[in-house]
């Protein structure tokens, strides 16, 4: 809490990650809301019900819906929480009357169990539009879990030379490393 950063800032401080994007929704004095849990110790208490969690136990990651398993068991390593989830069982499961159009991040498991990192750079969609759009595409993604979004929304890819800058600092990012 207190101390965010920006892109280049995480690349400094992630030397070794191959692969970063911003994680929770944060209050005004940049305290992450919801679960975050980094290497075993655990932050924050659920925020939303109809949310869901990338989390990443015994050493498998998975997202899950937190109406259908809202608790995080002692044996999850890293964890972070995000709202709403998008897509269930391979169903659009969002809608709101509310069509704001914002840059967004999301993370989403496939069928096969890989984690995907998304983001859109520019205008964006709104969270209904992006909750029936993902189940069309070609990913076969299985769970989708929106994460802080507008301003918020960055993105590092190491290997692509590939980076989306964010328009203000966050406190919390998903970075992923090699095995």
């Amino acid at each position: 809490a207190g101390d965010p950063q920006y892109v280049f800032d995480w690349q400094s401080a992630l030397p070794d990650a191959v692969a970063f994007v911003n994680a929770n929704f944060f209050s005004r004095d940049h305290t992450a809301l919801g679960v975050l849990v980094s290497d075993g110790v655990r932050f924050g208490q659920t925020f939303h019900v109809t949310g869901g969690t990338f989390l990443v136990e015994n050493g498998i990651p998975s997202i899950r819906s937190n109406r259908v398993r809202p608790h995080l068991e002692l044996t999850v390593e890293q964890a972070v929480e995000g709202y709403p989830l998008l897509v269930e069982d391979g169903q659009s499961i969002h809608y709101s009357s509310n069509r704001r159009m914002s840059r967004r991040t999301v993370i989403a498991q496939d069928v096969d169990g890989n984690i995907l990192l998304i983001v859109s750079s520019l205008i964006g969609l709104s969270l209904t539009d992006l909750s029936q759009y993902l189940p069309t595409t070609d990913m076969n993604i299985v769970y989708a879990l929106n994460m802080d979004g507008g301003g918020s929304t960055m993105m590092t890819v190491n290997s692509l030379n590939y980076t989306i800058r964010s328009f203000d600092p966050v406190p919390a990012v998903l970075a992923v490393y090699k095995r």
